[in-house]
């Protein structure tokens, strides 16, 4: 894995792997489920991904927002692609809604709503949210 998949927390945030992609559990939630979808291998551009990383893609995402869909209710979802600070290839994937959504006694407010995500309002996770968040994720991409 590179390291950017490390910074997020791997193999902890793990939530689901694929051929080319994980998905992790973004440990500063913006809004509840928000997860971080990074390409495997060492690349730092979209376009210098395979050809295959590109076509599993479909696959994962449809993966995430079947996933969100059930667990959160999001009215939309954004893919962020930000590498400003991590250089690999990867999205910030927030499902975003009106309002807050809870589980496990962890309320998260999108303070952004009907808006830009606001970044800065994410609650960050301990290791017991992260391990019971990762725990309530996984088993809807298996």
């Amino acid at each position: 894995m590179n390291e950017t998949i490390e910074r997020f927390g791997f193999p902890g945030t793990l939530v689901a792997e694929y051929d080319h992609w994980v998905v992790l559990l973004r440990p500063a939630q913006v809004t509840l489920g928000s997860l971080v979808l990074a390409a495997k291998s060492d690349a730092t551009a979209f376009g210098d991904l395979e050809a295959e990383a590109h076509a599993e893609l479909a696959q994962v995402t449809k993966a995430i927002e079947g996933a969100l869909s059930e667990l959160v209710g999001y009215e939309k979802i954004n893919y962020l692609m930000l590498m400003m600070v991590d250089p690999h290839v990867h999205f910030h994937v927030l499902p975003r809604y009106e309002g807050s959504r809870e589980h496990a006694g962890l309320r998260i407010t999108d303070a952004g709503w009907p808006g830009q995500p606001d970044l800065g309002s994410a609650v960050k996770l301990d290791s017991a949210q992260i391990a019971t968040l990762t725990g309530w994720l996984k088993p809807y991409f298996a």
